[in-house]
């Protein structure tokens, strides 16, 4: 590679549109592409190495590592500059796993990081891990492109699809003239704290945690605390115990904290909506079940 052919892509575990909250996080500019069924691409429109002085890799490992500790699919960072190109993977807060070819091809990455890297993609040890060995050795014929394009082919075992001149080795430019032009693709930008703090709820809220903290779980959850609070808090009252009382306490405002949060999430409408009262007077009386012609009272003769 050369001097110019510095770039990287970002690959989740996920559709777009659960990627696109937690890509607001990273508070940078980028494009996000389906890669796939169950999988998206996002590519920088910056270059944020360039401008912060830092390696590429160590950029887009943080972003990888940002993005996978609040959700609960993985992030696979491909990257590459003109001395080396690799991957990381990162997985929840796990260790990141990743692996590095310098320019000529020669892998200086461990063994066990490759087995690791299956394992956390679900892939079969057996069938699939014996394809990336070849990736691990010495080929004087390879270099760090070749080794990077391979390990992207490689990753169509696991359902990855990445559209037509979105490819490692590419310069940053050129991903980024491709990625828009590309059906579905849509930019994400930083757009303000209150956008973002939404975008992290959202995050959260789809993760494992999601049902405890909205939704019948959560409202069930909740009422239970209190339930078990308030009899609490009254029975270390009369006992004078202030460590039950503050356990009490402490169920009283997690249960009141869960429902009060279940309901701001619900949104203002259906939050805040109460039922119409009916105008001030006299109410209306009921109306008496409608009768049939056929068994109402013939009118009375004057006769």
């Amino acid at each position: 590679m050369n001097a110019t052919s510095v770039g990287a892509l970002l690959l989740c575990r996920a559709e777009p549109a659960v990627v696109r909250p937690a890509a607001h996080l990273l508070r940078e500019r980028l494009l996000l592409v389906p890669a796939g069924p169950g999988w998206s691409v996002l590519v920088p429109e910056g270059k944020p190495w360039r401008d912060d002085g830092e390696p590429v890799d160590r950029v887009v490992a943080g972003w990888a590592t940002a993005l996978a500790v609040g959700v609960n699919w993985p992030v696979l960072a491909l990257w590459w500059d003109a001395d080396r190109a690799g991957y990381t993977l990162a997985a929840g807060f796990r260790r990141t796993v990743g692996y590095v070819w310098l320019a000529d091809g020669t892998p200086v990455g461990e063994d066990e990081a490759m087995r690791t890297f299956t394992a956390r993609l679900g892939l079969d040890p057996v069938l699939d891990l014996p394809a990336l060995e070849p990736l691990t050795r010495q080929d004087p014929e390879a270099d760090s492109r070749d080794r990077l394009l391979a390990f992207a082919a490689y990753l169509s075992r696991a359902g990855v699809v990445l559209p037509v001149g979105l490819g490692p080795g590419e310069p940053a430019d050129r991903l980024r003239e491709v990625a828009r032009v590309q059906p579905g693709a849509e930019q994400v930008e930083w757009a303000g704290w209150r956008d973002t703090v939404r975008a992290e709820l959202d995050v959260v809220e789809d993760g494992p945690l999601g049902p405890w903290l909205r939704g019948p779980r959560a409202r069930l959850a909740g009422a239970g605390q209190l339930a078990a609070g308030v009899p609490l808090t009254l029975w270390a009252a009369r006992r004078h115990s202030a460590g039950w009382a503050f356990a009490g306490a402490l169920l009283i405002a997690q249960g009141m904290l869960t429902l009060a949060y279940d309901r701001l999430r619900a949104g203002p409408c259906q939050a805040f909506t109460r039922p119409r009262r009916r105008r001030s007077g006299s109410p209306r009386r009921p109306a008496g079940p409608a009768m049939s012609p056929a068994v109402r009272p013939a009118p009375r003769s004057r006769d």
